[in-house]
This record gives structure tokens, C-alpha cells and sequence, in this order.
């Protein structure tokens, strides 16, 4: 039996390429072609159209690397067909290589108005003119000469596509068959036949009946078609066929429902500018697949792609208003982008969905329901919680099927948060966001669904992605075959929220995954671009800074709250949180443009402050803290004197440089590494015995795939201590600080550090300036700690996260780079060390047998990764680092961490009361802002931080009219966390870690 099906296959597979795959045209007829190569960047059509365009010919080698050619297509169909307007189409090449959709040449066709028609893209290569015989037209293709930056060469090698001046400028395209041609319906329908059942069969087992029956079908359809007369066969052809696809599926059959979708990356292998045009050619591709076939459904996420064809399509995006209407073209998630969701704060954390669920509600009047995130690089333990408090309910995603050692153990389940909020997640079982529906992804489905016998429901997002294209006409009639088909899961076209309803009513007891979802793999995205990873940090910084202190300001005096500006500001730090810019895995000239972006928000975002600042008194210097806790004598969200006490002095004792202000003692070696530290207040040391802290230490990375993506464990065993000094020198400024200036070399790069102790704080800071020259070597920071613990904590949004630092499980041990926003502690029974930094989010915490009994841990920084694919120039150059080494418990290190991130600024103004201020350190007041409908009510949002139930109460430097508990989006809640509230104050009681907004009006 196999042998004939093996001989059935060989025999199908050569008539369907030989014979059935060619008739899908009855005819052709040549076009007329000129071309106009864009000079620069490129431009709108109504500039392309008053070109002067010259004929070209096929074979014409045509778009330097990243350039722009619009050809001029204009052709009559012949009179001699009889073609009904539905059969008649233009096909394009413009030069494909391969079949690689969204990584190559991609083209927009638009109409003599400058309307866009369709997208023109490997396997979507038509456009439906709807002419009758002796009709003529003239179309207009906006061809981009997108270079495969991925594959080109050696995979994974340095590449000079990737910035538009490093390109070569010779011609990368050679113009392809450009003509109209006569469509065959009934041949290509045949074609969709064969591939379902020949698919379906390759997917049963070999003694199947069932399979053995599609094979006799496949081997007859062969036998009913002519071969010489295919076109006035076909029908015979499918009549072989019809029966075995009609025969329905079983009563068990898994259920899928089938979602269009496009993952368009806003930016990855191309610029930002590049994703504008992918989006306006996916969405052309939908609207025009919509207008062929009623039952396609679209799901779009990231608002910042449907307000990029606002600005720059405003006529394509009224047909998208018009389908969303309708509930054909569906936004989904909520967010402004679909975004890193390990390293962006607290705050934009929640202004991504606050942004993204905004523009829905204003755009379409569409309030999002999920969260959608099918490949960003693991997913936080705060998640939870953030999204139920924007309105979300449900989460999706595909990325951890890309684990390397451990595979989640469901499909469908609840996800609970660290504060014990619990959100609806579901993995798609068919390990792809890019699904095209074929038999073999269907059966993967089914297979591989881990939740079999309590629920039996998936969710299947199908369409060209990473780089666009989206739904084709072949992948509609797939799921058309397999809506009832024996032997297959049983296929439904639905919206999202559709599935997630029906899901959760099968699903009513769940089984729980409780924590944050790591991704086994990506771990380098912690580490590298460090120098976007600075700006990302410093950026949300100066947006924390300029609402706290323009809201502060238009309370106390009447001035104007810059609104626009502010988003304007915040949109641009979202969309660089997008998975693959904030995490690094981006080609050059997108962390050139991110630069150039964040130097923007710095310019706009100073004066904001600077003004606000200013309005609000005149006097002596003073200096401003925008921080949530006390600092040098200023407190919290207020302005004033700056007051130190204390001293500090330095020993030389036996060779070793000793630096003591009361609060810390600090032992410096011969070579500037620290061998001693105790804290003043319990006399405890921190350093190991036989261990030095502060020691940078130097690893080879070359990663098994993905350079700027990866760190592979292997990485451990490379590893050089960089002890040896240039210059180890004592620094002292006479003003109740100490220093110990270091200089390192390694290669060509030179590492700087400088140690202080300052008068008055129990904390070791550390500046490491780096001029670096170093490719494919990771730089860590390490810091031996002498306390005996099996976990550590590290922070992130709205609280932290205990893992595991021992390596029982393979969970444990493939969780070897983690990511920390402002600081890691390690500790017991509360004391230990915290070690807080100013933009750096990778680490690593390890645990080591302890000279004389028991364990130690080691806690690293991972400051550079310096990888050179996509980006060989990343991480070069100049960076500053800082770090603070903080004894005691979590509390300390929560503090450190605020301290490093937002400094003391010196003002021309005296004294400034704060606008709110916060009797408990364990409530951290996050932002301060006014309310985004402009009506002036100030907006507070603030959290738990220690991971213990608390009480608070807040401070109010203003006359409140009115509390009210809201949600992200500024909308009133249920009451949860308010006890109280007066005139002049308002009374908490949290839960750990819990996140509440409170909307405040002004009397």
C-alpha cells in the first residue's frame, strides 16, 4: 500500500507542477513599462506621478539597496478573449528571488487617483483589474528594493545592508514578467483541491483508510484531467475530489478558529520608514482580499501602524475605518505597539496600553479586550496585573514555543501576576503566528494541543508575516476545505474575542501558571544596543520628571499643562519599545534614527521642566527631587536645600586603601577591587571570604544563531577576570566624599571606574565609563555577596520577582540571564546586598560553595554585548554605567534604585512644597500627572512595593474636590485600595504589590 501511494504522489506532484499549475492562466498579453528611480528617500505618489518615466524592458536591472523605482504599467486587455472582469488581473515581478515574503522586493500598485489597490509580494503577485475584453488601463507600482538583509551571504554574518550609506549602490533587482493575463477559476480551485487533500493525506497514517481513500481520489483526479486539455477538464478533475472533501470531520475534532493577521514588524531587518510602507501594503492586501471574499475576518494590533496610514494614507485608512465598522477588520490588544514587555518601566508599561487602548476607542470606538503579543522575547510577571487594570482580559502568545530546554505544560490557562491578578492566556498549539493553513500545520495543531480531553479549542493566526503581506486568497480557500473535513480539525474564520469567549465557557476551571513567562532563548536582548537601552531609561526618566513637575506647576499656579507635547513624547519612547528595537536585535539604521529620536525628547522634555520648575518660586539654589523617597535632605517630589552630614575618611592600611563613612566601610586591594565591605549599621560583611567584588570580567559571545538575540550558557566557560590595573588612584574631594579611580584595558578598549563613598549614605557607587572596541565579547560586573539564599529579587514593574538561583529543575537551570530593571537583591531574613544600576537590565545571580561552609552568591551586571548581527557596529564607542552597591534589605535597594534614575537637580528656586507625599516607603507614588481628557484633575498612580500588605496615607499639597479609584485609562472603578479620603488626604490599604490610579479633583 505505501509503495502505490508513494507512486500516486510522485505522479501528482509532477501533473499539478507540469500541467495543472500552468493552466491557472488561459492567457497572457504583453504591458507597456517605464520607470522612474527615486533619487532619495521615498516620496508620495502625487509627487511620483508628474515623473518623467523611461520604458524598460524585462531583465532590467533596476533599486540600489533600500532605494525606490515606480513603474508605469499601462496595457490593454485583448479584444479576442472572452473574459468575464472577474477573471482578468495584472501580474507584477519586479525581480523576486525565492519565495521569502516580506524580507525582499515588495511593491504597491495604485490606480491613476493615486488609490491604493493591492500590494504586490511573492505568492500575492496579481491585481484584479476588473477590465472586460478591449479595456484598457494605466496602473502606477511603487516598488521598494528591500535587500534580504537576513540571508544575505553567510547567515548570521556582519552585513552592510543594514545602513543605507554602508550599501552597496549597484542594482539589487532585475525587473521580472510584468503582464495581463486571463485567470482559470476553476483550475486554480482545483489546484486549492489537491493541496488539501494531498496535504490532509501526508498527515494520516500510512494503513489509514482514510488516507488510502484520498490517495485513490488524488490518483483518479489525475486520470480525469486531460493533459492536453486542462482547462476543459478541470471540472472533471474536481468532481474526482468532491467527495472526499466532503466527507465531515469526527464529532472529537479539534476545533480551530482561524484569525487573518499580519505580524508586521514596526521595525527589524528595515527602518521605521520602511514599516510605514509594509503597512500600507499588508492593509491594501486585506481590503482587497475583503472585497473578493465576505468571510475573511483581520486582526490588527499596535495602534502606532493604523495612526502611521492616518498620517500618511488617510484614504486607505478610511476603508480601514469602514471595515472595522463592519467588525471585519479588527484591532486587537491595545497597545501602541507590540512591545518588549521585560525592560520597559512601570509607567510605560501601563502608557502602552493606555496610548494604544485610547487611539481604538478615539479611531474606531473599539475598547480592545486582549492582549496581543505573539513574538515579543517573554512576557513579565506585572503583566497581569497591568492589563486587567487597562480593561484586558485576555493574553496571547506564540513566542514561548521557542523554548530550548522546557515547554510550558498547557495551552489554555489562567496567568497569575505577582500581585495575584489572574488574566485568560492561551499559547496558539500550531507554533506559528504565520500560519498559512495548510493540512500540515492543522494536524500540528491538533498533535500538539497540550490540554486535550478538558478542553479541546485553539486560536490559529494565519497570513504572511515578520515583514507583512498578510491573508491570501490560497489561505482562504485552506480554511474553506477544512471548515468540516474528515480527518482534520474542524476550521472557523472569527475574531479573536470570538475564540476567547468560547474558550473560557469550556473551559471554566483552569489550571494556573503563576510568575513571569520566560522565554528559554533571546536571553541577549537584555544586554545588547546598550546605548538605546541608556536612552530608553533616561527618556521615561524625563517624561516621569516633566508630567510631575508641569503638573505641580499648573496646580499651584494657573500654567499651562503641555499635553500634546507629552504624548507626543511618549509615543515616540513606546514605539522604540517595540520587540525588536528596545531589545536590540535591529539592523543599524533604526538604533541611529532611535538615537537621533531620544536626543529629540531630551531637547523638548528640559525646558518642560526647567519652566515649570521655574514658575513655581524664585530664592536661593535649591535643588529638585523627582523622586519618590527623601533624598539628601529634599524631599520627595520637592524642592529644596541640600543637607549632608558626616564625613568621610581614608586609611591606607597594609597595602589596602580603607574608606569609612560611619554608614559603610569600604576595603580597596592593590588592584582596586573590593575585599571588604560592612555595613555600619549591624557590623555585617558583605564580601565572601577569599572573594573580591567589583570585579569585571570579559566572555567570548558567539552564539549557536541569532548574535544579538542570544547568550548561550556555553558563554560561562570563556570567561577572563580583568584584575590587572593601569592606574588604581584615591581620589578625594574635600566635600564629604572619597573616591578610588580605576583604569582597565582589554583589546583596544579602555574601562574606567570610579568608586565613592559619600558622607552620610550607606552605599558604594560605582561610575564605569567604557570606550569600547571589543565585537562579539560580553563585559559583565560582578559582585560576590556572603549571604546563603536560593533565590533572588529583582525588580520589576510595580514590584519584584523572587527566581530561583539554585539549579534543581531545568526550569532553574535554563534561566541563567534574567532581566532587572533598577536593581537585584540577594539576601536572608531581610539584610543583604542590593545592587542598583541607571540602565543596565541584564544580570545573572549565582550560587557558589562558601570558603569555611555554607554558599555564597555572585550577582552580575551585563553592561556590553557588542554582537555584529544585524548590526556589526553595535555597542562601539563610549558608555557610562552606574551602579550602587546598597547593604540591607529590599526596602534599601527600592530606594537606590529611585536615586540612581532620578538625581538631584540643581534649580534657581528655593523651595517648592510637593504636590503629594506618602507616609509609608513601602507606597511608592509613581506618577504624577493631570488627566488626559484635559480637564485638569491630577492623576496619581502609585503601588506596593515591598511584597507586603500595608497601609498609607497620601499627603495632598492641593484642596481635592474628589477621589475617585480608576482604571489605566483614567475611567472609575470599583473602590479596592481607598479606606478614606478628605479634603487634604486619602487613606490606603494594599495588597503586595498592588497597582492603583487614583484620579483626584481639584476643589
Amino acid at each position: 500500500m505505501h509503495q502505490q501511494q508513494h507512486a500516486v504522489k510522485v505522479r501528482l506532484d509532477r501533473f499539478v507542477k507540469e500541467r495543472l499549475e500552468p493552466a491557472r492562466e488561459r492567457a497572457s498579453a504583453p504591458v507597456r513599462v517605464a520607470a522612474w528611480a527615486v533619487p532619495g528617500e521615498p516620496v508620495p505618489f502625487s509627487e511620483a506621478v508628474g515623473q518623467a518615466y523611461e520604458p524598460v524592458e524585462e531583465g532590467h536591472a533596476w533599486g540600489r539597496a533600500w532605494g525606490t523605482v515606480w513603474f508605469k504599467v499601462s496595457g490593454t486587455v485583448p479584444s479576442e478573449w472572452s473574459a468575464e472582469p472577474g477573471e482578468v488581473e495584472l501580474v507584477v515581478d519586479p525581480g523576486f528571488i525565492g519565495e521569502g515574503a516580506g524580507f525582499q522586493v515588495e511593491a504597491l500598485v495604485f490606480d491613476g487617483s493615486g488609490r491604493t489597490l493591492k500590494a504586490i509580494e511573492p505568492k500575492n503577485d496579481y491585481v484584479r483589474l476588473g477590465l472586460r475584453p478591449g479595456e484598457s488601463f494605466e496602473l502606477y507600482v511603487e516598488a521598494a528594493a528591500n535587500p534580504d538583509v537576513f540571508t544575505s551571504g553567510v547567515r548570521f554574518a556582519p552585513t552592510p545592508l543594514g545602513r543605507y550609506e554602508t550599501a552597496s549602490d549597484a542594482p539589487i533587482y532585475r525587473l521580472g514578467r510584468v503582464a495581463v493575463v486571463q485567470r482559470d477559476a476553476t483550475v486554480w480551485e482545483l489546484v486549492q483541491d489537491v493541496a488539501t487533500a494531498r496535504g490532509l493525506a501526508l498527515e494520516l497514517p500510512e494503513g489509514s483508510p482514510r488516507r488510502a481513500e484520498l490517495f485513490t481520489a488524488l490518483d483518479a483526479m489525475v486520470d480525469a484531467v486531460h493533459p492536453h486539455d486542462v482547462h476543459g477538464t478541470a471540472v472533471a478533475g474536481r468532481k474526482a475530489l468532491r467527495s472526499v472533501l466532503s466527507a465531515p470531520a469526527a464529532r472529537s475534532a479539534h476545533q480551530v478558529f482561524a484569525v487573518g493577521h499580519a505580524h508586521i514588524d514596526s521595525a527589524w531587518l528595515w527602518p521605521v520608514r520602511e514599516t510605514v510602507r509594509k503597512c500600507a501594503r499588508t492593509f491594501s492586501n486585506v481590503l482587497e482580499l475583503m472585497d473578493a471574499d465576505p468571510d475573511l475576518v483581520f486582526a490588527c494590533s499596535s495602534a502606532q501602524q493604523f495612526a502611521w496610514i492616518k498620517d500618511f494614507y488617510p484614504e486607505l485608512f478610511e476603508r480601514i475605518r469602514a471595515r472595522v465598522a463592519e467588525g471585519r477588520f479588527v484591532p486587537v490588544g491595545g497597545m501602541w505597539v507590540e512591545s518588549d514587555t521585560n525592560m520597559p518601566g512601570s509607567e510605560a508599561m501601563a502608557r502602552q496600553f493606555t496610548e494604544g487602548k485610547r487611539f481604538f476607542l478615539e479611531e474606531f470606538g473599539v475598547d480592545t479586550r486582549e492582549v496581543w503579543l505573539p513574538d515579543s522575547f517573554g512576557y513579565t510577571g506585572a503583566l497581569p496585573q497591568i492589563a486587567r487594570a487597562a480593561g484586558a482580559g485576555y493574553f496571547l502568545t506564540q513566542k514561548l514555543s521557542w523554548n530550548e530546554v522546557n515547554k510550558y505544560p498547557h495551552h489554555t490557562f489562567d496567568w497569575e501576576g505577582i500581585d495575584g491578578t489572574r488574566i485568560f492566556a492561551h499559547f496558539p498549539p500550531v507554533d506559528t503566528y504565520n500560519s498559512q493553513l495548510t493540512p500540515k500545520e492543522l494536524a500540528h495543531t491538533e498533535r500538539n494541543f497540550a490540554d486535550k480531553g478538558r478542553a479541546n479549542m485553539s486560536l490559529v493566526p494565519f497570513g504572511f508575516g515578520d515583514g507583512g503581506g498578510g491573508p491570501t486568497r490560497e489561505m482562504m480557500a485552506a480554511a474553506r476545505r477544512a471548515m468540516d473535513l474528515e480527518g482534520s480539525p474542524t476550521v472557523r474564520i472569527a475574531p479573536p474575542i470570538v475564540f476567547f469567549e468560547a474558550a473560557e465557557e469550556e473551559l471554566p476551571s483552569r489550571p494556573v501558571w503563576s510568575g513571569e513567562l520566560y522565554l528559554e532563548n533571546h536571553r541577549g536582548t537584555y544586554a545588547s544596543q546598550a546605548r538605546t537601552k541608556r536612552g530608553n531609561r533616561r527618556s521615561e526618566a524625563l517624561l516621569h520628571e516633566a508630567e510631575l513637575w508641569a503638573a505641580t506647576a499648573a496646580v499651584r499656579t494657573g500654567a499651562e499643562y503641555p499635553h500634546e507635547l507629552l504624548r507626543k513624547s511618549w509615543r515616540t519612547v513606546l514605539l522604540n519599545q517595540f520587540h525588536d528595537i528596545l531589545p536590540g536585535s535591529s539592523i543599524g539604521w533604526v538604533y541611529d534614527q532611535v538615537a537621533k529620536e531620544y536626543a529629540q525628547i531630551e531637547a523638548d522634555l528640559e525646558p518642560v521642566i526647567a519652566e515649570a520648575v521655574a514658575a513655581l518660586g524664585t530664592g536661593d539654589e535649591g535643588f529638585v527631587n523627582s523622586g519618590p523617597y527623601e533624598l539628601d535632605g529634599v524631599p520627595a517630589f520637592a524642592v529644596g536645600a541640600k543637607r549632608v552630614e558626616g564625613a568621610v575618611t581614608v586609611e591606607l592600611v597594609d597595602g589596602s586603601t580603607v574608606v569609612d563613612n560611619g554608614e559603610i566601610r569600604v576595603v580597596f586591594d592593590a588592584d582596586g577591587l573590593i575585599t571588604s565591605l560592612t555595613d555600619g549599621a549591624t557590623g555585617r560583611e558583605t564580601v565572601p571570604p577569599g572573594q573580591r567584588a567589583g570585579l569585571l570580567q570579559a566572555f567570548t559571545d558567539t552564539p549557536r544563531q541569532y548574535d544579538a538575540w542570544d547568550v548561550d550558557i556555553e558563554y560561562r566557560r570563556s570567561g577572563r577576570d580583568l584584575i590587572a590595573a593601569d592606574e588604581v588612584k584615591v581620589v578625594e574631594d574635600g566635600a564629604g566624599r572619597a573616591a578610588v579611580r580605576t583604569v582597565r584595558t582589554l583589546g583596544e578598549s579602555t574601562i574606567t571606574q570610579v568608586f565613592t563613598v559619600e558622607a552620610g549614605r550607606a552605599a558604594v557607587d560605582v561610575e564605569t565609563t567604557v570606550d569600547w572596541h571589543e565585537r562579539q565579547t560580553m563585559l559583565k560586573f560582578a559582585f560576590p555577596v556572603d549571604v546563603h539564599t536560593a533565590s533572588a529579587r529583582s525588580e520589576i514593574q510595580f514590584g519584584h520577582i523572587d527566581r530561583p538561583t539554585h539549579t534543581n529543575t531545568s526550569w532553574d537551570e535554563a534561566r541563567f540571564e534574567t532581566c532587572a530593571h533598577r536593581w537585584v537583591h540577594v539576601g536572608e531574613a531581610g539584610r543583604g546586598l542590593g545592587v542598583a544600576n541607571d540602565a543596565t537590565y541584564g544580570h545573572d545571580v549565582t550560587r557558589h560553595a562558601r570558603q569555611g561552609g555554607g554558599t555564597y552568591s555572585v550577582v552580575r551586571q551585563t553592561l556590553l554585548k557588542s554582537p555584529l548581527f544585524p548590526d556589526p557596529e553595535a555597542d562601539q564607542g563610549e558608555h557610562v554605567f552606574r551602579t550602587s552597591l546598597v547593604p540591607g534589605g529590599v526596602a534599601e535597594a527600592v530606594r537606590a534604585g529611585y536615586r540612581l534614575n532620578l538625581p538631584l537637580r540643581a534649580a534657581s528656586v528655593g523651595s517648592v512644597d510637593p504636590l503629594v507625599a506618602v507616609d509609608n516607603p513601602a507606597v511608592v507614588v509613581e506618577t504624577v500627572k493631570l488627566a488626559d481628557d484635559g480637564s485638569g484633575d491630577v492623576v496619581v498612580r502609585l503601588y506596593e512595593a515591598h511584597g507586603a500588605r500595608t497601609e498609607a496615607v497620601l499627603d495632598l499639597g492641593f484642596t481635592a474636590g474628589g477621589v475617585l479609584e480608576t482604571d489605566l485609562l483614567e475611567r472609575e472603578t470599583g473602590t479596592a485600595a481607598v479606606t478614606a479620603t478628605d479634603a487634604g488626604s486619602v487613606s490606603l490599604a494594599l495588597r503586595p504589590f498592588q497597582l492603583v490610579t487614583l484620579r483626584l479633583a481639584r476643589a
